[in-house]
């Protein structure tokens, strides 16, 4: 199947690549060294540019001031994006098409305007010690009292929640016509009730911590409720679909920068008086690299496409998962083999091939492991055939 991205896709392809490389790989070794840190003047330089190029609303509605870009000129975007070590690139929040669906209009002029804004940060607390893919599987619980809720319950790896003022928050109610179904809430930061049991230090270098959050009879307004009682599920499914697509895109991104990165490396070292490019060994990891980050952006771009054309929800959830277990694990060979290249020099944390080998890793974990992507896939194969769930 041949496929080429529209213009719009490759006029933001160069645009937001020309932000990354101008903007933020310059970063990448300082903050590698320091922890994930960067001076805060230049973290609020990168947050204005990504506002500036519109990176929060490429995603809204336009009748809330949203871009509405076609989910393919998003991967585009999110590809070059992946480009990034050090989560350089988290330099904004965005907001996502279903919380428009979601959310009530009060809501999002308090919390979804801003945010696209800049003037508020969000993450987002819905992993469990006890539940980590098997989202439905959350004690954490929201109880009704009057016009407010209250929540109890302890969140793992709750990324950004160091830097953010609002918490999506993901709990089963507790009582009521909806007891044991999911229900999502706003929870401004910080809360009474809410405290930080710990901040693990995790094997990346970022600015972007994953505590473990404990909610002790935090009352939260009933007015911060997203949707209805028992529709937390969908807006999460909702919520997995895009992110799942958009970690195959940024895998897609990383692995084109290491084979960019390992093949200028291999043509320029000389053993015996030869380019190691030379070396039909190092030409089989390279051309084995090339070739699967072809096949895995292929199919991302098609699940991209595939949300454009309007496919089946229940569809598109197959073809999500398809392309992030194929992206994410093609990025992580990808990896391993560039450090191979580099040989003693990929195992030094200033150079590009070990920042992604420790980075590439986690993208076969969160938003759901590989091994939760395949009982996606089978699932689907064994409901809708072959033909229903990648298509033909």
């Amino acid at each position: 199947m041949s496929f080429t991205l529209p213009d719009s896709a490759r006029d933001w392809q160069d645009r937001i690549r020309r932000f990354v490389e101008a903007e933020l790989i310059p970063w990448e070794v300082e903050a590698e060294l320091a922890g994930g840190e960067i001076p805060a003047e230049v973290a609020a330089r990168h947050e204005r540019l990504a506002l500036e190029l519109g990176l929060p609303r490429i995603d809204a509605p336009r009748r809330h001031g949203g871009l509405e870009l076609p989910l393919l000129d998003q991967v585009a975007i999110a590809e070059q994006t992946g480009r990034v070590t050090n989560a350089l690139a988290w330099c904004y929040g965005e907001a996502q098409s279903w919380m428009f669906e979601a959310c009530v209009p009060e809501q999002i002029d308090r919390f979804i305007l801003p945010l696209m804004r800049g003037e508020r940060h969000f993450c987002t607390a819905v992993t469990e010690e006890g539940a980590g893919s098997d989202v439905d599987d959350i004690a954490t619980t929201a109880r009704r009292e009057g016009d407010h809720y209250v929540i109890d319950g302890e969140k793992w790896h709750v990324t950004s929640a160091n830097l953010a003022d609002t918490a999506i928050v993901q709990a089963k109610a507790d009582g009521g016509h909806a007891a044991g179904m999911h229900v999502l809430f706003f929870v401004e930061m910080p809360a009474e009730g809410l405290s930080t049991v710990r901040s693990p230090a995790y094997t990346h270098s970022y600015r972007h911590h994953h505590p473990i959050l404990r909610f002790d009879g935090v009352r939260v307004p009933a007015a911060n409720r997203i949707g209805a009682e028992g529709q937390g599920m969908d807006f999460i499914h909702a919520w997995f679909r895009r992110e799942r697509l958009m970690i195959a895109a940024r895998c897609c991104g990383a692995a084109e920068r290491l084979i960019e990165a390992a093949t200028g490396f291999a043509a320029e070292r000389k053993i015996g008086g030869e380019p190691m490019a030379r070396f039909q060994l190092v030409q089989a990891m390279l051309a084995d690299s090339v070739a699967e980050l072809h096949a895995a952006r292929l199919v991302t771009y098609e699940a991209a496409a595939a949300h454009d054309r309007g496919l089946d929800v229940k569809a598109l959830h197959a073809r999500c998962s398809v392309a992030k277990l194929l992206a994410s694990e093609m990025a992580g060979r990808v990896a391993d083999r560039a450090v191979q290249i580099f040989g003693g020099r990929g195992y030094m944390r200033e150079n590009v091939a070990e920042r992604f080998n420790r980075e590439l890793r986690v993208d076969r974990i969160w938003e759901g492991t590989s091994e939760i992507q395949r009982l996606i896939i089978a699932g689907s194969l064994l409901k809708r055939g072959l033909r229903g769930t990648i298509g033909g």
